[in-house]
């Protein structure tokens, strides 16, 4: 086992170099934008300053502890940057990580050689992961959603479907397919599979108005054949702290978005040789304009507080466990914790969801015609920010605040994600 890392001194060290490259990350995210592309420069960069330490567990070098709760809040704060950057760096990013989580999770799962080399190419290769998972839209005849399956071979399985969704994409790397591996009683499976095999077909269909560089295009896996030791069986469920990390995450995108946005506004304004009105010479002598960048920036650092404070709370919630009466039932434990540090997530989504669309609708309001120019492109601030929250409408998330609210509980996982 490798010398365990000063992973404090470390971290805080790594959120430093992210949000000091963050023009970087703008720079290549307008160009990606632009040429509906990868940042593969981007990705490039993350990978150069160590941010796929994060994803990995310090038994094979990296600086996650390895538990479920574990290491959110760093993850939440270096998300935040890059998105501050560019948010469809942001989610390429955030998808690896997710991915890797479910990968290296506590408890049986995938070989010991398989965990080793995944962690070896995503340290050492920068090997992005994708989330293989949607199936929106692929239907047959009657319509009805065709189901991606893999059909047990000698040695291994094949794989054969198309998936709809695939974030993070562009870059090839390795997808982690959600299927149904058939047999007597067909059962929830998942198999790794690199996406420059042959006989993986990419669309190259994603085209929509923002978070273009996610290349969050449709994949089609023609019979592709997938050894031993590279697939698993899986419940087919998410526990309630991957449901929160979840929530987090997207929250921590958003929030980097409108912080870019303001980000962009404020440098913009302070080259502009007027006010708003005739009689101030100067943005800086327009109450105007300060008025309306001051309420942007404290809506941000209010959701910004929220989105720090629960992913810490969500991080924690395990120690603060130990320390409870060990009278009461893990189950009862759970439950209640769970359901507290979860409303806060939600929270923490639906807050950092406003604060970013009012931050990347403004720019143009405040810094007037001239800002419009494409050269800037400060009109990607909202289409990024207006893609990805229409991708989990927030009034679903007000609805289950609402509920916990009037009933100190959330109704059960089933009826708030789907499987």
């Amino acid at each position: 086992m490798p010398p365990q890392p000063d992973s404090a001194g470390e971290t805080r060290a790594l959120i430093t170099a992210i949000r000091e490259n963050r023009r970087t990350l703008a720079e290549g995210g307008l160009a990606a934008d632009r040429d509906n592309a990868d940042p593969t420069a981007n990705l490039t960069l993350l990978a150069e300053l160590g941010t796929a330490r994060l994803a990995v567990p310090t038994e094979y070098g990296g600086l996650w502890d390895g538990t479920e709760r574990g290491g959110w809040g760093t993850v939440v704060r270096a998300l935040r940057e890059i998105s501050a950057g560019d948010g469809p760096t942001g989610q390429n990013w955030l998808t690896t990580v997710l991915v890797a989580r479910e990968l290296f999770e506590p408890g049986d799962g995938l070989a010991e050689s398989t965990r080793a080399e995944l962690a070896r190419r995503i340290l050492d290769d920068g090997l992005r992961l994708v989330s293989s998972v949607a199936e929106t839209g692929v239907t047959d005849a009657t319509g009805k959603t065709v189901r991606t399956t893999a059909r047990p071979a000698e040695g291994g399985v094949v794989l054969s479907g198309t998936k709809s969704f695939n974030s993070n994409s562009g870059g090839l790397g390795m997808a982690l397919v959600r299927c149904l591996l058939e047999g007597e009683q067909p059962a929830p499976h998942q198999v790794l599979v690199d996406l420059n095999h042959a006989q993986v077909v990419l669309h190259d269909d994603w085209d929509n108005m923002g978070q273009r560089g996610t290349r969050s295009q449709t994949v089609t896996y023609q019979d592709v054949f997938v050894p031993d030791g590279w697939h698993q069986p899986t419940g087919g469920q998410f526990s309630p702290v991957f449901l929160g990390a979840a929530m987090l995450l997207h929250a921590g995108l958003m929030q980097g978005i409108g912080e870019g946005a303001l980000d962009a506004l404020v440098q913009h304004t302070r080259t502009m040789k007027r006010g708003s009105l005739p009689q101030f010479a100067t943005p800086a002598e327009d109450p105007l304009i300060l008025r309306r960048i001051g309420a942007l920036s404290s809506r941000l650092a209010a959701s910004r507080a929220l989105l720090h404070s629960a992913a810490d709370q969500l991080e924690g919630t395990r120690q603060e466990e130990v320390r409870r009466d060990a009278a009461r039932t893990k189950e009862a434990r759970d439950g209640e914790d769970m359901d507290a540090v979860t409303v806060d997530c939600f929270r923490a989504k639906v807050a950092a969801v406003e604060a970013s669309l009012e931050a990347a609708a403004e720019i143009h309001e405040i810094t007037g015609a001239r800002s419009t120019s494409n050269a800037y492109g400060y009109d990607r601030y909202w289409r990024n920010a207006r893609t990805f929250a229409s991708h989990d409408p927030i009034d679903a998330k007000n609805v289950y605040i609402g509920g916990y609210e009037l009933g100190n509980r959330l109704p059960p996982l089933s009826s708030i994600i789907r499987f």
